[in-house]
């Protein structure tokens, strides 16, 4: 793996910017598994706000369900609060495809009708496969679709990335 060279920090302060102008009084922040969940749960305690962020996986709803097979993260979806009628603020780290926010709005939708979904997101790299696109996006990246950019935290909770062939 190879670092790129994007300064992850300095993105994410413009992240939690973005998350700022989105949010909505008695809104919830809702992290994807597992990039996306730092970041929420960062997000959460930077905004100040009460609680906890929730967590979702998008396992149980991948449309490559049937090659993959279960995946030890099906069991990382934790709401600690009611979706039913509430804005949901969508956090992930990497929107590529769009697949996976495909797969976690249909697990949200489990837990309830939330009132209104808005994704924000750290990097978007392009390349989606279906019409989703977020509200708020930190950095645009293009890369060629053999590489596989993802978040990493340190021990002290800091943010980087990596780069990833194949």
């Amino acid at each position: 793996m190879s670092t790129l060279l994007l300064d992850a920090e300095a993105i994410y302060a413009d992240l939690l910017r973005g998350v700022q102008k989105l949010w909505q009084p008695e809104a919830a922040l809702v992290g994807i598994w597992s990039g996306g969940a730092w970041l929420a749960e960062r997000l959460q305690r930077d905004l100040g706000l009460a609680g906890q962020a929730g967590v979702i996986s998008s396992s149980l709803h991948r449309d490559d369900f049937g090659s993959k097979g279960m995946s030890a993260k099906a069991d990382h979806t934790k709401l600690p609060f009611e979706v039913e009628g509430r804005h949901i603020v969508l956090i992930d780290d990497v929107l590529y495809t769009g697949r996976t926010t495909r797969a976690v709005i249909n697990e949200l939708f489990d837990f309830g009708r939330p009132a209104s979904v808005t994704l924000a997101v750290l990097v978007d790299r392009g390349g989606r496969q279906l019409p989703i696109e977020p509200a708020f996006s930190a950095a645009r990246v293009h890369l060629p679709a053999e590489q596989r950019l993802r978040l990493a935290k340190s021990e002290d909770g800091r943010f980087s990335f990596d780069v990833k062939e194949g």
